[in-house]
């Protein structure tokens, strides 16, 4: 009886599953001098190393974000696309676009 309990408690851990579950969350999109160019919503996933936004069916991978001091430097990362990815706060996150001179932040709630 004791193996079926264990069984039965590993099943129910399982189904917690760790995965994180995406934030919808509204940003503001700038021009590199600051210069507003509008909103957009989005879905944040935060693995606090990593971020994955996710807009339309299109989807931009932070990969493992670095700072030599996360007081003093804001954690970086350049995707895979060439995007500069930030991890501004604990509910802050930008992607930096320099081909289109844009850039991203999105507050989430």
């Amino acid at each position: 009886m004791l193996r079926l309990s264990t069984l039965m408690a590993l099943f129910l851990l399982a189904g917690c599953s760790s995965t994180p579950k995406g934030v919808d969350c509204p940003g503001e999109v700038a021009s590199l001098s600051g210069q507003s160019m509008g909103y957009t919503q989005a879905r944040i996933f935060d693995l606090v190393n990593a971020f994955t936004v996710t807009r339309d069916d299109v989807t931009v991978n932070s990969g493992a974000l670095h700072s030599t001091d996360r007081f003093l430097y804001v954690p970086s990362a350049v995707t895979p696309e060439g995007f500069t990815a930030q991890r501004l706060s604990d509910k802050q996150f930008r992607l930096i676009n320099p081909y289109q001179d844009a850039l991203i932040t999105w507050t989430c709630p």
